[in-house]
């Protein structure tokens, strides 16, 4: 059994789900931990980021420190090395992680979307938004992608080859649209990144965001009649992934799928 401190840092982790999913899986896995939340201002990220990495034995990055987070490690591996991404960084040996893309596709295939040969529309070029257009673009999607800073979207482009950076939203059909920008939660809560007209044109419109359950931007979607997918699931597997990697255990794809089943009927009693 492993027994360790852990935790998720981010500019506002408030509402974060991450400790009550991590001890889920953690105690599932037979191990034990504790996950503390812990809200830094971009202000004083840099000052206090050396501290957290000598308090815990690793920590969860979400918005927006995916990217701000690098310099502070000796090493990144697996997709952040490819994504330029970090979500899950163990401090014994300072390396960052990335996680998030495998969350999201997983998510996708267990509701039964398959991207292949299909368009995709990537809202936001940050940690997230790159994770997943480069996962979409491996699954053999077409991906674009729009960020509010036009400069980032030709950035990711230039690094994964395939990707469209948009200037503005084009309103044309997409078989995905995704949200990976926060627009929708915290203090943007009922905005959509997205409006109806191009939101009635795609199949499946997924969301990031978790909390709320479903963003505006789903609610349009939903409204329209199509096929929505909250941010619950990616978080679920990621956290899951995530706890493979600071526990040294190989992930499997079955049992991140029975634990997720349990831990939404154990929410639902």
């Amino acid at each position: 059994m492993k027994e360790l401190k852990l935790a998720v840092i981010g500019k506002d982790v408030s509402a974060s789900q991450s400790p009550e999913i991590h001890n889920f899986i953690a105690g599932k896995m037979g191990n034990k931990i504790t996950y503390a939340k812990i809200s830094l201002p971009e202000s004083s990220f840099e000052d206090e980021i050396e501290g957290v990495i000598a308090s815990f034995d690793g920590f969860n990055v979400t918005i927006p420190y995916k990217i701000s987070v690098i310099p502070h490690l000796k090493k990144v591996a697996g997709d952040a090395a490819v994504f330029g991404a970090v979500n899950t960084v163990t401090s014994c040996d300072l390396c960052g992680y990335n996680t998030d893309g495998m969350g999201f596709m997983m998510s996708l295939h267990c509701n039964g979307v398959d991207v292949g040969n299909t368009a995709a529309l990537v809202l936001g070029a940050g940690g997230a938004g790159r994770s997943v257009a480069k996962k979409l673009l491996d699954a053999g999607a077409k991906v674009s992608v729009y960020d509010r800073v036009y400069a980032n979207a030709c950035r990711l482009a230039r690094e994964f080859e395939g990707v469209e950076p948009l200037e503005s939203i084009k309103t044309q059909p997409y078989f995905l649209i995704v949200n990976a920008t926060g627009v929708g939660m915290h203090n943007s809560v009922g905005t959509s990144p997205a409006d109806r007209e191009l939101i009635s044109l795609c199949n499946v419109a997924a969301d990031l965001i978790y909390f709320p359950k479903k963003s505006r931007f789903l609610e349009i979607a939903e409204g329209c009649g199509k096929k929505i997918i909250n941010g619950e699931g990616m978080l679920f597997y990621q956290a899951y992934f995530s706890e493979c990697i600071y526990c040294g255990e190989s992930p499997d794809g079955a049992q991140a799928v029975k634990l997720f089943n349990e831990y939404i009927e154990e929410k639902t009693k």
